[in-house]
């Protein structure tokens, strides 16, 4: 039995693929937070943030807009970016 699907898809190339959408999903999520004021205090909002520091903490502080909502969306952005591209370029190296 051959470890690709119907669709071509190895569950590796799944799983990556899933892993870095998940990433940038939490990176999008603390953007949005941030640009809704979301309550720092809340647990669940300093989770999103820590983590989201942690996965784009070479790139949140790499932009030196006025605007802190800008540097947010930008560095964070880039970020998220970043591991959606190479997620999925390298899950797509697998199908192959």
């Amino acid at each position: 039995m051959s470890p690709r699907t119907r669709t071509g898809s190895s569950p590796a190339a799944r799983i990556i693929a899933a892993v870095a959408d998940i990433l940038a999903f939490i990176i999008v999520l603390w953007i949005l937070m941030y640009l809704l004021d979301a309550n720092r205090s809340n647990g669940f909002v300093q989770w999103v943030h820590d983590a989201a520091t942690w996965l784009a903490g070479w790139s949140y502080d790499l932009f030196t807009f006025d605007a802190a909502w800008a540097r947010v969306v930008a560095g964070y952005g880039l970020a998220a970016v970043v591991y959606l591209f190479i997620g999925h370029a390298v899950a797509g190296r697998i199908r192959r």
